[in-house]
């Protein structure tokens, strides 16, 4: 009997980006539900611009290059949904789509799409709006209230562990809640959308350093974006190492770059900075953690085997 003998992949599977990308929506859904519920219709307004103008840009960019339409893989709906959660609730709507702009045309699109792009997008708009636009970043709402106040509860320290674990504080809109942010994590560990390795070695490496440091473990552990970030952004498929264990180098790099900047930085969170960094580092750690192919030998050179 003849074989056939053609390139990988062999077998097809039935894991699809746009499965993939919905169970992210759904597994985003309870956090940024829990943001609605206590940041009230400004923080829907705030997420349904960033969804919508991120896939807008995505259409009108894919129109612009002539080329195929992605918009229908979730891919976009993703990225402004994450950028979303990562704003506060009053920060106007324009500079949302300025956010969206970036993520998506600047950072994926430019560098040739899904799959393409060197770093996460929604945490290189963040960063730039950060950089950009430092008021409307650093204003947040407290909870089921108008007030504004300028401070959350990492650097306030003000707030209980049950506030905190709940959400009934002030922040951007998905990452006060850390219950809801864990519930989603889990369901994506579960469905085997993701690993915990990363996860766990970011939020371990972070704890430690926050240990030997003297600081309080719980409290830095569930304020902030950290929770938001090693779930969801530090997880991401494009920008983080392919093997278990580059994995855990990646969250390990991530915890120490985190609690470093949080610690002696300019800025009071230190998240999106330090998933940024280890993005830029993803190709060397994939090159000196992957394993070797079984049976694979390494190349001659040309003057040994003249020789």
């Amino acid at each position: 009997m003849p074989y056939h003998i053609a390139p990988s992949p062999h077998e097809k599977s039935a894991v699809t980006t746009q499965k993939i990308m919905l169970a992210v929506l759904m597994a985003l859904l309870p956090a940024a539900l829990a943001g609605c519920f206590y940041f009230g219709l400004r923080a829907v307004l705030v997420l349904l611009t960033a969804v919508i103008s991120a896939v807008a840009a995505e259409a009108g960019c894919r129109i612009i290059m002539k080329r195929n339409q992605t918009v229908t893989d979730g891919s976009a709906a993703v990225t402004g949904l994450l950028l979303g959660m990562n704003l506060p609730a009053d920060m106007p709507l324009w500079q949302v789509c300025v956010g969206s702009f970036v993520a998506i045309v600047i950072v994926k699109q430019l560098f040739g799409g899904l799959g393409q792009n060197f770093a996460n997008p929604a945490i290189v708009a963040r960063i730039v709006l950060l950089i950009s636009f430092q008021a409307g970043m650093t204003t947040f709402r407290a909870p089921n209230s108008d007030a504004i106040v300028s401070a959350t509860p990492m650097v306030s320290g003000d707030a209980s562990y049950w506030d905190l674990f709940l959400g009934n504080t002030a922040g951007c809109i998905g990452e006060t809640c850390a219950a809801a942010l864990l519930l989603g994590g889990i369901f994506l560990c579960m469905i085997r959308v993701i690993l915990p390795v990363t996860p766990v070695a970011y939020l371990g490496s972070f704890a430690l350093c926050v240990w030997l440091g003297g600081g309080d473990v719980l409290y830095q552990l569930l304020s902030g974006g950290l929770m938001l970030g090693a779930i969801f952004m530090a997880t991401d498929y494009v920008t983080t190492p392919i093997t278990p264990v580059g994995k855990a180098i990646f969250g390990v790099g991530c915890g120490i770059l985190t609690y470093l900047i949080r610690s002696f930085g300019g800025y009071p969170e230190g998240v999106s900075f330090a998933i940024l960094l280890m993005n830029l580092l993803t190709p060397y750690i994939d090159r000196f953690t992957m394993t070797k192919p079984f049976g694979a030998a390494k190349p001659v050179r040309k003057e040994a085997a003249d020789a």
